[in-house]
């Protein structure tokens, strides 16, 4: 789910093309139906804060690091293929 939001706020921030009233609408959309598929996988869990507070609070620690460690790994991912689109020189092959 982090990934795909990463992919559009870089998209949408770096894209001198992109009007800047569409990335409001374009964030919020992604954020909209990353809640609405990904809720009742994850709890639409985007944010590693988001997930370490009720945690910390509840005492309950099972599979926690799942909730830190993916959104970092998604957004890593999201950076790398957006860079691999976006570029003129291709990253892998010529």
């Amino acid at each position: 789910m982090t990934f795909f939001l990463m992919l559009v706020i870089i998209s949408v921030a770096t894209d001198v093309r992109v009007k800047p009233e569409v990335s409001g609408i374009a964030i919020g959309g992604v954020v909209a139906l990353d809640a609405l598929f990904g809720g009742a996988i994850s709890g639409a869990s985007m944010n590693p804060a988001r997930s370490l507070g009720p945690a910390i609070i509840g005492g309950i620690f099972d599979y926690q690091w799942i909730y830190l460690i993916a959104p970092v790994i998604g957004s890593l991912i999201a950076v790398v293929i957006y860079e691999y689109i976006r570029t003129e020189k291709k990253i892998i092959g010529d």
